[in-house]
């Protein structure tokens, strides 16, 4: 790719620019070190700033679903057969090339998907972090010696899946791609990942630079398609060892169910409906900041958003107040500005998706605090026909309105009074949902009850968003099962082996071979 300083604005033009600068032959499918054009429907991607369409490429279908895992089960072997100092030496390797290629990845992942080019550069930097991790582990995945009676020498290994189908979504594919990756790679898997045909550009350039990094062909394969071509073939198929898959409830379900129905296990990462509880003893000013960051990076198109805002009554108008003229405040505008912070909707589905459910909340009893018309500098311009939401809160969001329980996955924020701790504690769990949530109070044993109380697999106290390729990821009920980071990820991408040794030899199995 040879685009390395930002283009100045986002269009159709500049996307297809940024992407035949990276793709010369055009996009596809990656296996064996190649990208390889599909022959089924045409699939065609929109730039999110502009409403604009910019490229169009061919599904793979279940032909090319088949020739991808046909390589990959031959990368299986070839990388299960090195031993982890090399997997970990060459993971290094990838890493230090995605640290040198990362404002290409930015760039790439901006123009093609409308994510702000700020956002961008921290994300690559983030996958080029988690595989020097995974880097760090892949050579430490050690079994153990088991005592047990009789004269036995006893131990177990742990034997990777062989290949590992990833399943990633469009609001954050490049980032996805690193974490669905590294860790599957370091347990000596090859990893094939599907990502969402609306953004498959940056898993492709990210497979590319493993590639060159060193990683044996068919190890990194990407299954640029549809859901249900490609997409169902791999989850379906007995080649394949484990499915993990980030995206939303419905969808998750769907896969978990096929992949079950050929025996294969699944990893899930789910939606969110997060509750953000704010008392009145809270550093408001920065609570109110730690609130903004919550719902309104990445124009809320998070599955950890702070979509729900439940403020102690006595401090709820005060605190609204602070939060409603911080939103007025954020620079929404072109991803390609450095200095934008929101950036559009990344597909029109989801965009009709989110204003519609902004008019539900409203009719449910929402009083709209911020959001609405487009600003001036948006609406004269270029960029009037993209899919843009402004930050919105929504206030008196009680448990009656639908937003209550109903993930938005756009930067709208329902907010509401409380006046107990176990109101607030019931409030939050009063969602099946249960991936993260955070408490702003300057009461270290309410924080910490707080903490304990709320269903989440992911709960900060007086901060909010901040995660690491280190740290366990994962939820509780509709949000999923499993943990896709951390060490004992590790444990979802290998299988344990026990291994029997005598250390003398046996007696006859039975009386009658005596001798």
């Amino acid at each position: 790719m040879s685009t390395t300083t930002a283009p100045t604005s986002s269009s159709a033009a500049t996307a297809r620019a940024v992407l035949d600068a990276a793709f010369p032959a055009g996009l596809g499918a990656f296996l064996d070190g190649r990208t390889v054009t599909g022959s089924g429907e045409a699939i065609t991607l929109t730039a999110a700033a502009t409403g604009e369409p910019f490229a169009t490429y061919a599904d793979p279908g279940t032909e090319g679903a088949n020739a991808i895992l046909e390589s990959s089960v031959a990368g299986a072997t070839t990388w299960g057969e090195m031993n982890g100092f090399e997997r970990a030496a060459i993971l290094r390797n990838v890493s230090r090339a995605v640290e040198a290629h990362a404002e290409e990845l930015a760039i790439l992942e901006s123009a093609t998907t409308g994510k702000p080019i700020r956002d961008a550069r921290v994300e690559a930097a983030k996958v080029a972090e988690m595989f020097g991790y995974y880097a760090g582990w892949a050579d430490k995945l050690t079994g153990q010696t088991i005592p047990v009676p009789g004269p036995w020498h006893t131990y177990t290994e742990r034997v990777p899946w062989g290949v590992v189908v990833a399943i990633t979504p469009w609001n954050a594919p490049l980032f996805t791609a690193g974490w669905n990756s590294a860790a599957p790679l370091a347990a000596g898997n090859a990893v094939i990942i599907k990502p969402s045909e609306f953004t498959p550009a940056s898993t492709i350039r990210l497979a590319q630079l493993a590639h060159e990094a060193g990683l044996p062909d068919g190890v990194f394969n990407v299954a640029a398609g549809l859901g249900q071509t490609v997409g169902a073939a791999l989850t379906s198929d007995r080649r394949v060892g484990k499915v993990s898959f980030i995206g939303s409830v419905p969808t998750g379900r769907r896969v978990a169910v096929a992949a079950a129905q050929a025996g294969i296990p699944a990893l899930l990462e789910l939606g969110g409906k997060s509750a953000n509880i704010v008392f009145a003893d809270a550093d408001l000013e920065r609570a109110a900041d730690g609130a903004i960051a919550a719902i309104f990076s990445g124009a809320g198109q998070s599955c950890v958003a702070g979509s729900r805002l439940l403020v102690e009554r006595s401090v709820h108008a005060q605190f609204v107040e602070l939060v409603a003229d911080r939103a007025a405040r954020l620079r929404v505008g072109d991803p390609l500005r450095a200095d934008t912070e929101v950036g559009p909707i990344i597909t029109a589905q989801q965009f009709a998706t989110v204003t519609s459910l902004i008019e539900v909340g409203m009719n449910d009893g929402g009083r709209r605090v911020t959001g609405g018309t487009l600003p001036d500098a948006l609406a004269d311009s270029a960029l009037a026909r993209g899919h843009w939401v402004m930050p919105t809160l929504l206030d008196g969001v009680t448990p009656q309105n639908r937003l209550e329980t109903t993930e938005v996955f756009g930067p709208v924020v329902g907010a509401d009074a409380f006046d107990t701790e176990a109101e607030a504690i019931a409030r939050a769990n009063n969602t099946n949902f249960g991936l993260a949530g955070a408490v702003w109070t300057s009461d270290v044993s309410r924080a910490h009850h707080v903490a304990r109380q709320v269903k989440a697999g992911t709960f900060w106290i007086n901060s909010y968003k901040t995660i690491h390729v280190a740290v366990p990821f994962g939820g509780f009920g509709d949000s999923g099962h499993g943990r896709s980071s951390g060490p004992g990820v590790l444990d979802e991408y290998t299988q344990t082996k026990a291994i029997w040794v005598p250390t003398r030899a046996a007696g006859a199995p039975f009386p009658s071979l005596s001798y």
